[in-house]
């Protein structure tokens, strides 16, 4: 399976946004007719939408009575679901009428917007900036995509995207408004699992941001104990600079973030302290320094380091605590975040790096790598999960995180 297959065939299996929309109304208005009479459609064409949704998810939506129509937990699950979904595109609604001068937005614009379809081709362009390749891996046809983003467009009266040299870029307007589509679209992601959850199951996909000391063992043996459960789930893991993890977690494409905690002020972020990890210099057994028996910060100067790269807290930490004790901070000759290297270098390039011994657990207990016996006494990270401030997780993510804490206490 492709890298991004996963990521496309999640946002294929989305829930027709105008069948939930057809479902809003009947729970707010109370009925099929009132309901009829908000969204100027017939009442057949309301009652064989909710039919038709209430079939795609597998429960009933609403009960069924003389005086009205009452949701089922099920339905209420969508409604709160919708109007998270609303208030994103509200919002660009209303930005759009605003610039057009115009005092609320269009019955046109609305049935424009509140398409998946459109939301998900706007999104993957935005990615990848080429329309044949939005069309490759939605498998439509170029003509299809174009279409879709016209429609939107035209929907707004703005242009979401610009033809540059380098590729399809959203405008300066449309890249605002993209981020409250992808957010949109992570609802309706949201809402698939909510269903499966009541009906007894968890499924679907879990989008983590994954920074390099969760990978060895932390995330691993939490997915696995959650599988062991819940076999259709399915975690898409994604490893990137923490800055392109961030924007994906604020746009709702990933979930949460678990790794070093930064130290931001970010209100649209949530952070939860796992633990403090304590860091090491380590090599190769096969080291000089590593035959020692104690190692003096002034024993480090002139070796040959692998760090990871400038501007990281690890980095920053490290710089801070040389200046403290009077030492010249490490240059490195090689700067990477990727931990195969890094174990590649201290084991066949006689190198030095700093970092927990959770990231390089079973080299060490292979006997490959050690920690030299040098102090760095007060040379800590925290780690932890990050969040969207706001976000109303499904149960199966929320099962994750609670997998991943249990793990974190067996490591520390």
């Amino acid at each position: 399976m492709r890298p991004d297959a996963l990521d496309t065939l999640s946002r294929l299996d989305l829930i027709p946004l105008r069948e939930l929309r057809v479902s809003a109304a009947v729970a707010r208005d109370g009925g099929i007719r009132p309901a009829a009479e908000t969204l100027l459609r017939t009442a057949s064409a309301v009652s064989r939408a909710i039919g038709q949704l209430e079939q795609r998810l597998r429960v009933p939506l609403f009960e069924r009575h003389g005086r009205g129509m009452l949701p089922t937990p099920a339905g209420r699950l969508a409604y709160a679901r919708f109007c998270r979904i609303e208030h994103e595109l509200e919002q660009v609604l209303d930005e759009a009428a605003r610039a057009g001068r115009t005092i609320e937005p269009t019955t046109a614009a609305v049935e424009g917007l509140f398409d998946e379809r459109r939301l998900t081709v706007a999104s993957l362009l935005a990615e990848t900036g080429h329309m044949p390749t939005v069309a490759w891996r939605l498998g439509v046809s170029q003509p299809a995509v174009s279409a879709s983003i016209a429609r939107l467009e035209a929907a707004l009266h703005e242009r979401l995207f610009l033809r540059t040299p380098s590729g399809m870029v959203p405008s300066t307007q449309g890249g605002r408004w993209l981020l409250r589509f992808d957010r949109a679209l992570a609802e309706l992601r949201y809402l698939n699992q909510d269903i499966a959850a009541l009906r007894g199951s968890m499924a679907g996909v879990i989008a983590v941001g994954a920074l390099p000391l969760a990978r060895t063992r932390i995330l691993p043996q939490a997915i696995a104990t959650l599988r062991a459960a819940h076999p259709e789930l399915r975690v898409h893991a994604r490893e990137s600079p923490y800055e392109q993890l961030c924007a994906d977690l604020l746009s709702g494409k990933l979930d949460f973030i678990i790794g070093a905690l930064r130290p931001d002020g970010d209100q649209a972020l949530h952070h939860e302290l796992l633990f403090t990890d304590e860091l090491c210099v380590m090599a190769a057994t096969t080291h000089p320094l590593a035959q020692r028996r104690r190692v003096q910060l002034a024993d480090l100067r002139g070796q040959s380091w692998v760090l990871s790269r400038p501007g990281t807290p690890l980095r920053e930490s490290l710089e801070a605590f040389f200046a403290a004790h009077g030492e010249p901070p490490p240059v490195p000759a090689v700067e990477t975040g990727d931990l195969a290297l890094v174990r590649g270098m201290l084991v066949t390039g006689g190198m030095l790096t700093v970092l927990s011994t959770h990231q390089l657990q079973y080299e060490v207990e292979a006997g490959q790598l050690c920690m030299l016996p040098v102090s760095l006494d007060g040379l800590q990270r925290r780690i932890g999960i990050t969040t969207r401030s706001g976000a109303q997780l499904p149960d199966s993510v929320r099962a994750l995180l609670d997998e991943i804490r249990v793990a974190c206490g067996a490591a520390v």
